[in-house]
């Protein structure tokens, strides 16, 4: 077994893309952000592999302050893995605040980090991980229409941005990185926003697109419009214009939030796995 870093993402490209253009869905992260590392997106991104007999057998990625993203491709030999990778990020130095992995992944790698670092680990998200690929058509919808953000609405996405964070009990982002953020999205055309009697009600994101799909997230609707169905009709909605470009959509729900994952459920997304946020905190 060999656990190789690598300094150049095309290269790092090469062994990783063919497996997770296999498992497109599941991995979607991961393929999204090394395609935004690709396209020069991300400073100092560290990338690792480990191969045996020339198989690939695991994935690593990390695009610091962001987690630490685990894939392991051979169930056998994830212990061995484990072992070998932590290791070598012992040895490098490499200073990890979070890890994101499929949910029995991260926490056989948390284990062992604890273990031979003395840091201990907490959960920041319970995840699943759903996929759509087409619309529960029957679905109501709530009043209104969805269109595009424009850049008049900067400000409400930085303000609904920041409540987001709290929300999801992400760490805080600075107002000037979530105004960058925000320029960015809107450049891009990503943020999408559902209107009724001229009041923005909810709002979702696209976000890393792969070849096939493209993800959902950043869904938020302030607490005086809850309890109305206007984020169910939001995602609904700018899922049925995404699936005009792609075959299907990806999202990230918080499992501790059951109200959530009902309506995803409802508009059509089916499970695919679980997925978890570990912090590590120093001891």
């Amino acid at each position: 077994m060999k656990f190789q870093r690598y300094e150049n993402a095309k290269d790092f490209a090469k062994v990783a893309i063919p497996f997770l253009e296999k498992n497109e869905d599941k991995f979607s992260l991961f393929l999204g952000v090394l395609q935004a590392i690709k396209d020069g997106k991300y400073e100092d991104p560290y990338m690792a592999t480990i191969e045996g007999n020339g198989e690939l057998l695991a994935l690593f990625q990390m695009t610091p302050p962001h987690p630490f993203n685990i894939i392991f491709v051979c169930e056998n030999r994830i212990e061995e893995c484990i072992e070998l990778s932590i290791n070598n990020l012992i040895q490098q130095s490499i200073f990890i605040n979070s890890i994101i992995s499929v949910k029995d992944w991260a926490y056989a790698f948390a284990r062992k980090w604890q273990e031979k670092t003395g840091e201990s680990f907490s959960v920041l998200m319970d995840q699943g991980i759903y996929r759509l690929d087409r619309i529960d058509e029957s679905l109501e919808m709530s009043p209104g229409k969805w269109r595009y953000a424009t850049n008049e609405d900067a400000l409400l996405i930085e303000k609904w941005y920041s409540l987001f964070e709290e929300d999801t009990r992400l760490p805080k982002t600075t107002p000037v990185e979530i105004k960058k953020r925000v320029k960015a999205m809107l450049d891009a055309n990503e943020v999408f926003l559902w209107e009724n009697e001229g009041h923005i009600v909810s709002m979702m994101k696209k976000a890393r697109p792969t070849e096939h799909g493209v993800t959902v997230s950043l869904v938020f609707t302030p607490k005086e419009e809850r309890k109305k169905g206007y984020a169910r009709t939001m995602v609904a909605a700018g899922s049925k214009e995404l699936l005009k470009e792609f075959q299907f959509c990806v999202l990230y729900t918080d499992m501790r939030n059951p109200t959530s994952n009902k309506i995803y459920q409802e508009i059509g997304y089916q499970k695919l796995i679980d997925s978890v946020h570990l912090a590590f905190e120093q001891a």
